[in-house]
């Protein structure tokens, strides 16, 4: 982690297909100035919604969505996690339609693009949330909780009713390079007995074997990447939605059976329990030991 906050050096375009819409996306990554954070603009209707928690949308069972009055931007955390993953504080995201084109379903196209694009390191000092005190959500049987770490750690479950799913976990220290060869390759999956149902709601209108890992009723309908794609990217969800906290996280994320809105509603609690975290320069939360309070 560096002690200075980033952004891009120069700007890149992509265009793509929106995984629930269906529509033609044209998007731009553009260099943005120390502490204005990461940025969407619909160039469409010329409105500006930044990447907070102050503008998460309702729409979060398949998808996080940010919004800004009239403008929305759906399925925003692929591409979150991927500027999470490789360090970029700020950046303006244009785009002339209301969703993220899904790519190929993971973070690595999005990798590929910042890294097109360059990275630059910026004058101002970047800031850290060092989590100092446990905060868990807990829903039924899903929950979701971080702890005081020295660094950006998530342990991830997952149970499906499903041959292939019945139970994946995993643990990995999330740096730059770690997520660029262990977590950004791992793309979405899906349900084939569900994409009917889906698009009978207006939802995966763009999706397809070539954005998603498809699950028939006994296996894969196409090669997976790795053994366990679906938790690791599950892990890529999380990396993405927490990045609305608005800072680098300093903590040890564990999700049992989690999702857009269990990352989302995790997110706001922790800014919300506003004893439980500190703000420290980069330099500061690099190698040192966090006393975990004793309540």
């Amino acid at each position: 982690m560096t002690s200075h906050q980033r952004t891009i050096r120069r700007s890149i375009h992509c265009t793509g297909i929106g995984l629930h819409s269906g529509l033609k996306v044209s998007l731009a990554l553009k260099p943005a100035a120390a502490d204005t954070g990461i940025r969407f603009v619909r160039t469409d209707l010329g409105i500006e919604i930044p990447a907070t928690l102050k503008h998460l949308g309702t729409k979060h069972a398949l998808q996080t969505t940010l919004v800004n009055g009239a403008a929305s931007v759906d399925t925003v955390e692929h591409l979150l996690s991927a500027l999470r993953g490789l360090g970029i504080d700020n950046v303006v995201v244009e785009l002339n339609q209301p969703e993220v084109p899904i790519m190929d379903g993971s973070a690595a196209p999005w990798v590929y693009l910042i890294q097109e694009a360059g990275v630059k390191e910026l004058a101002a000092a970047r800031k850290v949330l060092r989590v100092t005190r446990a905060v868990t959500v807990e829903k039924g049987d899903k929950s979701i909780s971080i702890f005081p770490a020295d660094n950006f750690k998530v342990s991830y479950a997952i149970q499906f009713d499903h041959p292939m799913l019945r139970s994946q976990k995993k643990t990995l220290d999330i740096t730059e390079t770690s997520f660029i060869n262990e977590i950004a390759p791992a793309r979405t999956f899906g349900f084939l007995k569900e994409v009917e149902m889906l698009r009978q709601r207006g939802l995966a209108l763009g999706g397809s074997l070539d954005n998603a890992v498809v699950l028939g009723e006994t296996g894969v309908l196409n090669p997976l990447r790795f053994d366990d794609e679906f938790v690791r990217h599950k892990m890529l969800d999380v990396v993405g939605d927490l990045a609305l906290v608005g800072h680098q996280i300093l903590g040890h994320v564990t999700v049992q059976r989690g999702g857009h809105a269990l990352h989302t509603e995790l997110a706001a609690e922790l800014l919300k329990n506003t004893e439980s975290w500190t703000l420290v320069d980069a330099p500061e939360a690099i190698g040192q030991r966090v006393a975990v309070p004793v309540s």
